[in-house]
């Protein structure tokens, strides 16, 4: 069973950072179109296509978050800066081999972690 693992959630102070980790025991993600989403929101926050040559930020993350990839670790990462008190969500990184490109719908991808809350309060 292909399981996403979500980590690096916690309580952050507004303008603070933090990093998010997704990695999977089984899977090489290299190969995967994996996206970063709320919890509550249907669209991405951030993507990153399977060779890295492609990214997608929602215009409420652009500019303070960035996602990378750690092929030799199978980690895709999060990096979260100068955070605000609505970045305060459930994030889940999900996972698709179906697209080449970013994909930002929920509905598209396939394979789902549990999430890591992050909570960004003083």
């Amino acid at each position: 069973q292909f399981t996403l693992v979500e980590s690096g959630g916690e309580l952050v102070q507004p303008g603070g950072s933090l990093r998010l980790s997704c990695t999977t025991p089984k899977y090489t993600l290299a190969y995967y179109t994996i996206g970063w989403f709320r919890q509550s929101e249907r669209k991405a926050i951030s993507c990153i296509s399977p060779n890295a040559d492609s990214t997608y930020y929602a215009d409420s993350v652009k500019g303070r978050f960035t996602i990378s990839r750690d092929n030799a670790n199978n980690t895709v990462f999060l990096e979260m800066n100068d955070v605000k008190p609505e970045d305060t969500a459930v994030y889940l990184c999900a996972a698709s081999d179906y697209y080449s490109d970013c994909v930002t719908d929920r509905t598209a991808m396939e394979y789902w972690g549990k999430g890591t809350r992050v909570t960004v309060s003083s």
